[in-house]
């Protein structure tokens, strides 16, 4: 605690705001918890940048902790690219303290020399990976906690190719982020000659590029009267998302007045996060007066999207992330345009494994990878000239259709459901109606997660534990059927508990995840969460 305590006291010099100084002095005076979890650490760059509680304190997302990230980012960028001209795009979020952080993000790039693109106002952040790719940039960033909640903010770093940062760069960026000690390490005189405001030239292009991935415009055109709820949970996608709808045709968009004003304190939602029943209370009133056939949701920074629609007894029922997939790949498999390429759809490995029935059914090749975009993001570099994407998506809602973002995209996903609601019409089906109609096809597959919340430090320890303790005394059984069959991508080895032999898992890099398969043909898969202060646990089985 006495190095807790010094550590605290090093931010009541003048390299910090009388405001933050005053903050700090009323914790050290508390002397508890509060304290303890705000100066016990630094808060991790880790590979997808930083996410955190805001307030004062070397564990907390402030404009020093931010400046300081920003210097490493700075540094490594110089290091990488000697010879050229660097830029940054920087976008923000509704949240608290974004625009702010943004704009400390800004300053501090442009006095390393960077040339700087700052978004206008609040933008998604798969029109940040745009940015990133359609300015010829080094790097990106995006303030954003996601759906994390309103206490939350975070700081997203993109590389070149408009993905989040993975090996070698994110590790190495890390390094460098971490030896930035102090402030006196960090530029701050900014350049502003060098910061350049952008904002509606490049929504213009952005949203061209998701109106041409529309495969049955004729089809719209006859149901554009469909009727359509969305919200956009006080978060960026208000930006873009009515637009995308209109620019499709679709003349019948009803939105949640009182959710499209942007607030961080989220006033209307006990959690800004589609995943959650709750967040659709107020988009599932409106759908009962409006009689709509389709509820969008996006969650703040608009990259994830949730969908509601109306079960059999005309009752709103909300859709998991794995149906929802089920419902956009199979719509864009099936009506796939012709291309010299071989098509390819990539999912990740806690993700529903209809998607890899469905495409090899179909002649379409699948490629699995870990948790995340940028594992995504990665298969499409790799695969570049070679083979033609057509879809990508994980369990937790999030999808990509075509290759010019390089990350999760509600924007295009909300066009695109909503074109294979009035394809399902089309051919005479609702859209849970279509649902069904996968599951007789392919197999009917139901998936469930289960997160445990720890947080802190000593939860933080509680979840480490936990992985140790399932590695060290793997269960025997689970629900009363046998383990079959162990799979560790820490030590990318798969273990047949029936012989005891093992194997090799190829072309995956290491994570922290395992999984195990049952006698009964159910998978359990479990991992910590990179973003939150959780342990999950998904389960995956095959009703025959």
């Amino acid at each position: 605690m006495e190095t807790i305590i010094d550590r605290a006291k090093e931010w009541l010099s003048e390299d910090f705001d009388l405001e933050t100084r005053r903050q700090v002095a009323e914790l050290i005076e508390k002397n508890d918890d509060e304290l303890n979890d705000a100066f016990y650490k630094n808060l991790e760059f880790g590979t997808g940048g930083l996410r955190g509680i805001m307030g004062p304190g070397t564990n907390r997302m402030n404009i020093y902790t931010v400046s300081m990230a920003t210097q490493g980012l700075a540094n490594y960028l110089k290091k990488c690219f000697p010879d050229e001209e660097l830029s940054a795009a920087i976008a923000y979020d509704c949240r608290n303290n974004s625009r702010l952080f943004a704009t400390k993000t800004a300053e501090v790039l442009s006095a390393n020399n960077i040339k700087v693109y700052l978004f206008d106002d609040m933008r998604p952040t798969p029109e940040l990976s745009f940015a990133v790719r359609e300015l010829k940039c080094n790097t990106g960033i995006v303030i954003t906690a996601s759906h994390n909640p309103k206490e939350y903010n975070g700081y997203k770093a993109y590389w070149n190719d408009g993905a989040q940062i993975i090996a070698p760069h994110d590790v190495l960026i890390i390094e460098e982020v971490s030896n930035i000690k102090s402030m006196k390490e960090v530029k701050t005189t900014p350049k502003p000659n060098l910061i350049n405001i952008i904002g509606k030239e490049i929504d213009d292009i952005y949203l061209h590029k998701v109106l041409a991935l529309s495969l049955n415009h004729d089809i719209v055109n006859r149901h554009k009267d469909i009727s359509i709820v969305y919200t956009p949970l006080h978060g960026t996608g208000m930006k873009l998302v009515p637009k995308a709808l209109e620019m499709y045709g679709f003349a019948n968009v009803h939105k949640v007045e009182p959710q499209c004003v942007p607030d961080g304190n989220f006033p209307t939602v006990q959690s800004p996060n589609p995943e959650e029943g709750s967040a659709f209370k107020l988009a599932i009133e409106l759908a009962e007066k409006v009689n709509a056939e389709l509820v969008l949701a996006t969650d703040p920074d608009a990259d994830r999207i949730g969908i509601a629609v109306k079960d059999d007894k005309g009752q709103y029922m909300l859709l998991n992330g794995n149906q929802t997939a089920s419902i956009l790949f199979y719509y864009l498999i099936k009506c796939r345009k012709p291309s010299t390429l071989p098509y390819y759809i990539v999912k990740t490995i806690v993700t529903s494994d209809i998607l890899n029935r469905m495409a090899e059914r179909e002649g379409v090749e699948v490629f699995e990878c870990l948790t995340g975009f940028k594992h995504i993001a990665s298969v499409i570099r790799k695969n570049e000239g070679k083979k033609q994407f057509l879809v990508g998506g994980e369990e937790s809602y999030g999808y990509l259709c075509g290759d010019f973002v390089r990350d999760k995209d509600s924007i295009m996903s909300s066009c695109l459901i909503a074109e294979a609601a009035t394809w399902a019409k089309e051919n005479g089906m609702t859209m849970y109606q279509l649902l069904q109609h996968i599951w007789k096809e392919y197999g009917h597959y139901q998936e469930s997660l289960r997160s445990e919340v720890r947080k802190g430090q000593h939860g933080a320890e509680e979840i480490k534990q936990m992985m140790i303790d399932f590695r060290s005394n793997p269960p025997k059984e689970i629900e009363g059927s046998k383990v079959v069959e162990i799979r560790d991508y820490q030590t990318l080895k798969i273990t047949n508990m029936l012989d005891g032999s093992v194997k090799d898992i190829a072309d995956i890099p290491q994570s922290n995840v395992l999984q195990f398969y049952l006698k009964n043909g159910t998978k359990i898969s479990v991992r910590p969460s990179g973003t939150e202060p959780k342990i999950k646990f998904y389960r995956s089985e095959i009703i025959q």
